[in-house]
Formats: C-alpha cells, structure tokens, sequence
C-alpha cells in the first residue's frame, strides 16, 4: 500500500493564522486559509480592483480572473467552466437557484429531501412550496445514519421534480451514493440535486461520472475563502429563465445566475488557493501541499482528496481514544420524519455540538445538562 509522506512544519509555515496557541477544532465552521490566499486577495484590491467591461487595464485583469476562476471552479468540479456558478455562500445559491427551477414547476408538484439533509438544502425548498403549493417529502435515514434508499425509493413518483440530497451529512459525516441516488431521481423524471458542502474537503467531485445536474458547495471548506461554488448542467442553465438585470450579459450560462457584481477579491483567493494545491510545491509535494492527492490521482478533478481509507483510518483512531463502549453524543436523538438529523443535534451551532460529542462525553443525563450549560458560557 502507497504512502504519502507530509511534513506539517512545512504546511504549518504556510498558515499563519495558526501561529497562536488555539487550536482550531470546529471543522464544520470551514478551514483557515493559507497565505497565498490572503495575500491574492489584497494584491488583488491594490492591483486591479476594477469592475468588467472597461476598456483600461485593471478592468481586463478583472475579467481574466473572473475566467480564470471558472476554469479553477470547473476542474475542481469536473464540468465545463460555463456551468460553473459562483454566489456569496451555498445557501444564497440554493436559494436563487431553487426559484429559478420554481418557475417550471406547479402547484402539486413534489420534491424530496432526506433526513441527513443540511437545512441549506431543505429550507429553500420547502419555502418554495408555500409559495407555489408543492409537496416535500422527507426520505428516513437508518439507525446508522445511512441514507434508506428503499424509503426514498417509495417517497418517488410521477409528480416529483426534485431530488435533493447531501453527498455526505455534516452532521455525522455519512456519505451518500451519489450516483445511485441520481439514477432513482432520474428514473423517476426528477433532477438531482445535490449539497457537497460536507463532502467537498475530503474527496474527489466529477459531476459528470455522478450523473448530476445540480451541485453546490463552499471553497471556505477548502482553504477558500467566504464564497460559493455552484454546478449546473449546461442545458439546464440553457433552459431555466433566470433572475437577473438586463444589460447584465447572458454568456457564460453560468453568468446568468449571478446576480450583480462578483466579489472580484474573492475569486482571486479562489484561484490562488486552487492553483497552489493542485501543482507541486517548489521543493517536492510530499513536504508542502496543503491537499494531499493520492497516488494516480489527478489533481484537477481529485482536488483536496486525501483518500477515503486514511480519513477511516483517522477517524478509527479518534473513536479510539473515546473508547467502544462511549455513550452517544449528548442531545442525540434520530430526526423527527419533517426534519433533518441536523436539528436532532440540540446545540447552538457546530462548534457547541463538537464540544459536547468529544469534550464532554456525558454518563447521565444530568451530567449532559451541567455541561452543555457550560460549553455554552
């Protein structure tokens, strides 16, 4: 078995926001970012803050960096850099993408959300209902956390357009078949529609291979910065009718469906980050890429993969430490049929839910109060 040396000295180097004592355990709440990012995004704002279509040079260097961006977005996502879409956040995205879709649907019409679903693939959905009359269907998880596909399988019918889904939940990291899930939906006539938020820093995406037609995730998960990343399926983007001002131009598709002017100073973080971790660093990739790639990996499309078996591996080692027989995280508890397992956590954001699950792994139910009151202070 092929191993992959990394010498965290040398990435430590690279983040300067960990020369601190703290150690930053929230994973959920994204990653720091390394310097080269930071520093393409005040580059950019002394450089070439501009917006597009001037005929001066900050405004050229603008727009080569909006197309340099959507070739980075594409190969992370293994699409084509026209059906590359970027937004402030997932949610933002979520949320503009799903009354696009609104448009072609009717009251009646159903959509399907599952259980392990963040509320950033739930919400815009069942908004969307109560405004249009839809239906949304909740498909149940497992005792372990896995996604029932028998139950999501029944949930289908002639009526559904939407099948939307996590390719793995932020709550307790279980992955979803992505591609299978995509066959049940288009079986069914419905897109697939899918939240890699969670998924995106731990393993490869290629849309194309999964049989996709939407997805969205955040490059602040990735050693980005604070934006969005979205994927739509060129004859998608084609068809739908999008929001947006008039004079605003309508290719590349993805364009379409951002509203307004891009964050300019982000993309540039973006692509720099992008960049730095798909080629080699300087004095070898084993010593200093943030993203360790796989043996035969290729980098375009693996993007931040460091291989499912060593993830296992790590992760068998932290339950270890907690020990078998540890009891469940306090405030766990299986999702009601109407919501997500993310709301089963009771807690105030991930980093409480990460206190109480690995801090404070509570004997009683009195002892889970007492220190769910303190993780609070």
């Amino acid at each position: 078995m092929s191993t992959i040396a990394l010498d965290p000295a040398a990435v430590r180097r690279r983040f300067s926001a960990l020369d601190r004592t703290l150690a930053f355990f929230d994973g959920p709440g994204g990653t720091q970012v390394p310097d080269e990012v930071i520093d393409a995004i005040a580059g950019y704002l002394r450089e070439s803050n501009a917006n597009v279509s001037g005929p001066y040079e900050t405004s050229r260097s603008t727009e080569a960096l909006v197309e340099d961006s959507r070739a980075a977005g594409a190969s992370f996502l293994g699409c084509g850099a026209e059906e590359v879409i970027f937004g402030a956040n997932m949610t933002t995205l979520n949320f503009a993408l799903t009354r696009t879709v609104g448009r072609e649907l009717e009251a009646g019409d159903e959509i399907v959300v599952t259980q392990l679903d963040h509320d950033g693939n739930v919400s815009p959905w069942l908004e969307l209902a109560r405004d249009l009359g839809l239906e949304v269907r909740f498909a149940a998880i497992r005792d372990d956390t896995t996604l029932d596909l028998d139950d999501l399988a029944s949930q289908l019918s002639d009526r559904t357009r939407v099948v939307a889904y996590p390719w793995a939940s932020n709550a307790v990291g279980t992955l979803v078949d992505v591609a299978q899930v995509a066959e049940l939906a288009h079986e069914a006539g419905a897109l697939a529609w899918v939240d890699a938020v969670h998924y995106a820093p731990h393993g490869p995406i290629d849309v194309a291979a999964a049989g996709i037609d939407v997805l969205l995730c955040s490059p602040y998960k990735f050693f980005g910065p604070h934006l969005g990343l979205g994927f739509a399926r060129a004859e998608l983007l084609q068809r739908w009718r999008p929001y947006k001002v008039r004079p605003a131009a309508n290719e590349p598709l993805g364009h379409r469906f951002e509203t307004g002017t891009l964050a300019h100073e982000l993309l540039a973080g973006f692509v720099a980050g992008e960049l730095r971790a798909a080629r080699p660093a300087d004095h070898g990739r084993a010593s200093a890429d943030i993203r360790v790639q796989p043996p035969g990996s290729d980098p375009g499309r693996g993007g931040n993969a460091i291989g499912r078996a060593r993830l296992r591996r790590l992760a068998r080692e932290l339950l270890r430490g907690r020990g078998d027989e540890a009891p469940r995280p306090p405030g766990w508890r299986r999702a009601r049929g109407d919501r997500p397992l993310q709301h089963g956590l009771r807690g105030r954001g991930t980093a409480g839910r990460a206190r109480r699950a690995v801090i404070f792994p509570a004997r009683t139910r009195h002892d889970s109060v007492t220190h769910a009151r303190a993780a609070r202070r």
